[in-house]
This record gives structure tokens, C-alpha cells and sequence, in this order.
């Protein structure tokens, strides 16, 4: 059986926390290839001041004995590695578009969306006109530059346009609230989007997998939300920081969180939709969107996360495992939609 050399893009050449939020998944991510001989990892590690390395694991011991280098040197060194595959890692703009663009140009094939689709993904107000002339319904909104001032009536959810993990988003009730919400969220991006709360009935994610080229619905994840004591997500639902800038996932149990039983009219309606907004956005191997439910069972979308890390706790890996479908396999299923027909692993 063919030994695949793997490349885990990680890192961050941008700033501390999406370096740190990079190695976190990547290191869960690894932990569970490694338990197999199927592969043979590789780490490319960048931090915040543009070097390189690549060291033997993501320990701070491993990373710390390893020699930077810049950037020309590393594409010097993967050009001699024989890599047959990358996995990115990266969570900030930067790696989600230049470092993939990069890859495509030393014509390494990587799992996951292309740096073009990256980069509107990224922001959020583009990514909700696409899915909008796609027939999707997406709350009314806005997109504010320093210095605009909102015209919508609150209730209204102010969030930055850049940002994930609910960096800088607020829900604000009141009209004199808006000037705190929109400080807040312009600290994150140069521009911020106001859009209509949709009052709460539920909250899903859905994931959508390609395998054999068809679309596959993957189970939905549903969140903990309550239309007065947790009427919309926070940070802290997501991700834990200590006073010294560790990072750790909030918990993944059945109280923040939970997959939806199949049997739920809202699934099918949901992943219908998803697959929609994944052909409307040119998604390619995997595709993930969050969308709010009103009380009387409109989905409406809210955003695209195109993230897997393949790690245990990753959303796409959790409702690939209710759906019967192993994390090992989850991987094979998109390495063999990465690299093609021609060279196919043997499950």
C-alpha cells in the first residue's frame, strides 16, 4: 500500500492568536494520523515574523531546536521533499489565500477550497450576495465603513466582516447601543456588517462532503442558544484563552452542542440549501455554513466557515463520525478527491 507523504501547513504569519488557534487543530490532527503507518507527516510551521520551519512535531521543544528560515529557503526545501499532498492549517486571511496560492504555484495539490474562494468566503458580505442570487435567504443587511452610520432599526447583529470565532460581534437591542458594537467590531476589520437579527427559533451548522464527485449531506450540528439568556453565539463558545494567550476548545459535549437526529424534517431542508450555496460559492472537497432557523422553520444563512482540520474536534469530523464515517476515512475520501482518480488509495 502506497505511503502518503503528507505536508500539514500550519501557523500563521499574521498574528499570535490565529498562530496559536493553527497549532491547536493541526496538533489534534496529527495525534490521530500518527496512530496508523498509512502516512508519513511532514510540518511546515510559520510564525507571525514570516520564518519557516519544519520541525518533528509542534511541541515547544520540537519547534524550538528547529533553525527559521525565511521564505525563498523553505520553497527551496519542499521543492526536494516529494510531497504528495498538503493539509492547511492556517486560519487567518493571509494563509487561507497567499500560502495556498503558494502551493498552487510549486503545484502541490492540497485538500480544501482554492485561495480565490478563500478570499470571498472570507468576507462575509460578499459571500451573502453570492448565496443570495442563488435563491438563499440571507437577513437584510449592511456593510459600514469607518464613519458610516447604520440605518437599520435594532434589533441587529453587528459583526466584523473578516472575523471568525465571533470575534467582535454583538447583538445590539437599542439604538444607543450601536456606537460601543460597532468600536468593538472595527478593531477586528476596516469594515463591519449590520443585519437584521432573525429572531431565534434554532441555530445549525451543515457540512457537505464531496465523495465520488456527488454532494453528501453530512448530519447537522445544532447549538445552545435560548431567545433570552444566550440569544446569539459568543466567542467563548467556541474557543477558551488563558491570561497567557493558550488557546483550548470550549467543551465539545452535549450541552453546547449537538447532532441533530436524521429523522429531523430540518435536515434535509437544511442540506438542500447547503448544497446550494456550495455550487453557488464553486466549493470544492468540503464546504460548512452556519444558518439561523426562525420560529416558523426558515433556515436563513448566516455565514461559510470552509475549515477542516481533519482533527477529532473538528465540526466537519464530528458530524462525519454520527454519519458513520470514521475520521480515517473522512481523510481518504478527500485525499482521493484532491488528487483524482489516477492515484486513488485502496481503503
Amino acid at each position: 500500500m502506497q505511503v502518503l507523504r503528507i505536508l500539514h501547513l500550519v501557523g500563521s504569519a499574521y498574528n499570535d492568536f490565529y498562530c496559536n488557534l493553527s497549532r491547536l487543530y493541526a496538533q489534534d490532527c496529527l495525534a490521530a494520523m500518527a496512530e496508523g503507518s498509512r502516512y508519513d507527516l511532514q510540518i511546515a510551521y510559520i510564525t507571525p515574523d514570516g520564518q519557516w520551519r519544519f520541525p518533528h512535531s509542534l511541541s515547544p521543544e520540537d519547534i524550538a531546536v528547529v533553525e527559521p528560515i525565511p521564505l525563498f529557503s523553505a520553497i527551496e526545501f519542499l521543492t526536494t521533499q516529494n510531497i504528495d499532498i498538503m493539509i492547511p492549517q492556517m486560519f487567518c486571511i493571509p494563509g487561507m489565500t497567499h500560502y495556498r496560492a503558494l502551493f498552487d504555484l510549486l503545484k502541490i495539490p492540497y485538500i480544501g477550497n482554492t485561495p480565490d474562494i478563500m478570499a470571498v468566503t472570507s468576507h462575509k458580505a460578499r459571500t451573502k450576495a453570492i448565496v443570495e442570487a442563488a435563491g438563499v435567504k440571507v437577513p437584510y443587511g449592511e456593510l459600514l465603513r469607518q464613519g458610516d452610520v447604520p440605518t437599520i432599526t435594532p434589533p441587529v447583529v453587528i459583526k466584523p466582516v473578516t472575523s471568525d470565532n465571533s470575534l467582535g460581534v454583538t447583538l445590539v437591542k437599542e439604538v444607543t447601543d450601536y456606537d460601543a458594537a460597532l468600536k468593538k467590531a472595527f478593531e477586528y476589520a476596516d469594515e463591519v456588517i449590520v443585519e437584521a437579527f432573525i429572531e431565534l427559533g434554532r441555530e445549525v451548522r451543515c457540512g457537505i462532503l464531496v465523495k465520488d464527485g456527488e454532494l453528501v449531506g453530512l448530519p447537522l450540528e445544532e447549538y445552545l442558544v435560548d431567545p433570552h439568556s444566550k440569544p446569539i453565539r459568543t466567542h467563548a463558545d467556541k474557543l477558551q484563552q488563558t491570561g497567557d494567550g493558550h488557546l483550548s476548545f470550549s467543551a465539545k459535549d452535549n450541552i453546547k452542542s449537538w447532532i441533530v437526529d436524521p429523522s429531523d424534517p430540518l435536515t434535509q431542508k437544511v442540506q438542500q440549501i447547503a448544497k446550494r450555496c456550495h455550487k453557488a460559492l464553486g466549493c470544492r472537497h468540503y464546504s460548512l455554513f452556519d444558518f439561523r432557523i426562525d420560529p416558523k422553520g426558515q433556515p436563513w444563512f448566516l455565514e461559510a466557515g470552509l475549515y477542516c482540520s481533519f482533527a477529532p474536534k473538528s465540526v466537519i469530523s464530528s458530524m462525519a463520525k454520527a454519519a458513520g464515517i470514521p475520521l480515517n476515512e473522512l481523510l481518504m475520501t478527500a485525499i482521493n478527491e484532491t488528487l483524482g482518480s489516477n492515484k486513488k488509495l485502496i481503503a
